[in-house]
């Protein structure tokens, strides 16, 4: 007769096993834009059960899970020797989180992660938490993952645990599997979310897309994607930051906004995923949007489509920060296919799927956002005289 160890045991890798195998669905586009995909593709499920489980009947008789998992989000992506690499933020039980690599032979199904998470080396500032890494595949022959470090904010008054800081993160790697740390960039405009690292010298110079905010939640005065250049990488600095795409009242992007991943060239441009946040009455609420910029100066922006990219919808709105999705990983490939990989609230992956000439067709055709209700109007009413000559 099977103990309750083994009978438990056998049903959870039967499950573990057909979700990691299960294939993903391509749903009808409405929009035209891009597709969604039936399933999330990387859930707290989809982590190993040698990372949750122990395995020893002796020590864990109720095959109980000893350490468990709270999300899988915010992903940087590559493609890497053939295959979809995602840098996941692994979120535990205990709130920490950390990165770790899923891989999938066609990107949008059959993630399984790597034996195991990234081991990433500590500053003499040790962090307390780090997550939402883009990757960049720089022309100096390096992967560079930056990422948010946060730390207990050490001007934090007695009695106040929650308060914290955020600084921008730099490690190094060759093969996705050991990494080097450097120092974390040194700004002087606040504290730095949302940091990317552009993939070529600008002037010989490391150029940054950056987020300043004065505090660790809000913006304040700061806020808006910023772009500065360092000397070097090893001691990163970018003594100046201007504002190349700020927060605006009344838009998609009012509270705060950053860049995403780093931008994907076209021979039309530079084309940019970011997050826009907004205030509502059931707290902030994140969405993607896009812009192009010129492709021999991408701080310059030269088309921005009004309004939100993706909004979560429907599943995508409940999670354990609700009505979110953000984004900070995408890849593009050869053939023109793009997968991006957002995140719902703050719970699990997804991804969708476009090209770089849809993308490039949204971008220079779709209206920009002019700022005011009867020029919304107005704007609506040229696309239906417009179209009384192609019914």
């Amino acid at each position: 007769m099977s103990t309750l160890f083994e009978t438990r045991k056998a049903a959870i890798e039967k499950a573990h096993h057909d979700l990691l195998t299960q294939k993903n669905e391509e749903l009808f586009s409405t929009n035209g834009i891009y597709s969604r995909f039936k399933n999330p593709i990387l859930t707290r499920e989809h982590v190993p059960l040698n990372w949750r489980f122990d395995f020893n009947p002796v020590t864990n008789p109720f095959f109980m899970e000893r350490i468990g998992f709270n999300a899988t989000f915010n992903s940087g992506a590559i493609k890497w020797n053939g295959k979809y690499l995602l840098v996941v933020r692994v979120e535990g039980n205990d709130r920490k989180s950390f990165f770790a690599v899923a891989e999938s032979p066609n990107g949008v199904d059959n993630f399984k992660f790597w034996d195991k998470p990234i081991t990433l080396p500590q500053t003499e500032d040790l962090d307390t938490n780090v997550y939402d890494m883009r990757l960049t595949a720089h022309e100096d022959g390096w992967i560079y993952g930056v990422f948010c470090a946060e730390r207990k904010d050490p001007n934090a008054p007695d009695g106040d645990t929650s308060s914290a800081t955020a600084t921008a993160g730099i490690a190094r790697t060759k093969d996705l599997v050991n990494w080097e740390r450097l120092p974390d960039l040194i700004s002087h405009s606040g504290q730095q979310r949302n940091v990317v690292l552009f993939e070529k010298f600008i002037d010989g110079k490391y150029a940054f897309f950056t987020r300043p905010q004065d505090g660790f939640i809000d913006t304040g005065k700061g806020g808006g994607i910023g772009w500065g250049l360092s000397e070097t990488i090893e001691n990163a600095e970018i003594p100046e930051e201007n504002i190349i795409d700020s927060k605006t009242y009344h838009t998609v992007y009012e509270v705060k906004n950053g860049q995403g991943p780093h931008p994907i060239y076209t021979d039309k441009g530079w084309l940019h995923l970011a997050h826009g946040v907004r205030n509502t009455a059931a707290g902030l609420r994140y969405v993607l949007y896009v812009f192009m910029s010129d492709k021999n100066d991408v701080s310059k922006i030269t088309h921005k489509p009004n309004g939100h990219f993706i909004a979560p919808l429907c599943n995508e709105r409940v999670g354990d920060v609700s009505n979110v999705v953000f984004a900070n990983g995408w890849i593009a490939d050869d053939d023109g296919m793009v997968l991006i990989y957002y995140a719902s609230s703050d719970t699990r992956m997804h991804v969708a799927k476009t090209t770089i000439d849809q993308l490039v067709d949204y971008c220079i055709n779709t209206p920009e956002d002019r700022l005011h209700s009867h020029l919304s109007v107005d704007t609506i009413n040229q696309l239906i005289d417009k179209n009384k000559n192609f019914k």
